[in-house]
């Protein structure tokens, strides 16, 4: 493993672990050519996905990527780190245990969004404001009135 602040190759494991999860193992490194300290974590890979975007070009499924889309979602909301990896790690199982190779964006999405309704109502509707590209308030209205279902008409405020 290359050391991320010299770029020697020559690096020692210190410390491995499970996570919490048991969905990877986490390795402290140390660097034998300038002594910095690192962490990597390693994660079972049952195949190599490609996802189909919507203008049809073709890309390496990034795990990070999903990461940081769902921490914009859920930046400053209080649900722990924890249950957002076990999300995470739950969506990624999903797409490789549904044997494509090749997995278009929109499913990516809805998995999100799936998740996200379950675990922060803000963090759901953040995330569907991006992934169904609102462009208004009125987008925003739409939405929320579907979430609160039917029977909740305007004149339902009791004031």
């Amino acid at each position: 493993m290359r050391c991320p602040y010299c770029g020697n190759e020559d690096t020692q494991v210190k410390d491995s672990r499970p996570t919490e999860d048991n969905t990877s193992i986490r390795r402290r490194r140390f660097c034998t050519a300038c002594g910095g300290r690192f962490t990597t974590f390693e994660r079972v890979q049952l195949r190599e996905l490609t996802i189909i975007k919507k203008s049809g070009r073709r890309v390496p499924f990034d795990r990070d990527k999903l990461v940081r889309s769902v921490q914009i979602a859920m930046r400053k909301r209080p649900v722990e780190q924890e249950r957002i990896e076990r999300m995470v790690s739950g969506i990624v199982r999903r797409l490789e245990s549904m044997g494509e190779s090749e997995i278009p964006s929109d499913t990516i999405g809805k998995l999100i969004m799936e998740g996200l309704s379950s675990l922060d109502p803000v963090a759901y509707v953040r995330f569907a404001s991006v992934y169904k590209n609102f462009r208004e308030a009125r987008d925003f209205e739409e939405f929320l009135g579907e979430l609160s279902g039917p029977g909740r008409d305007e004149g339902d405020d009791d004031r």
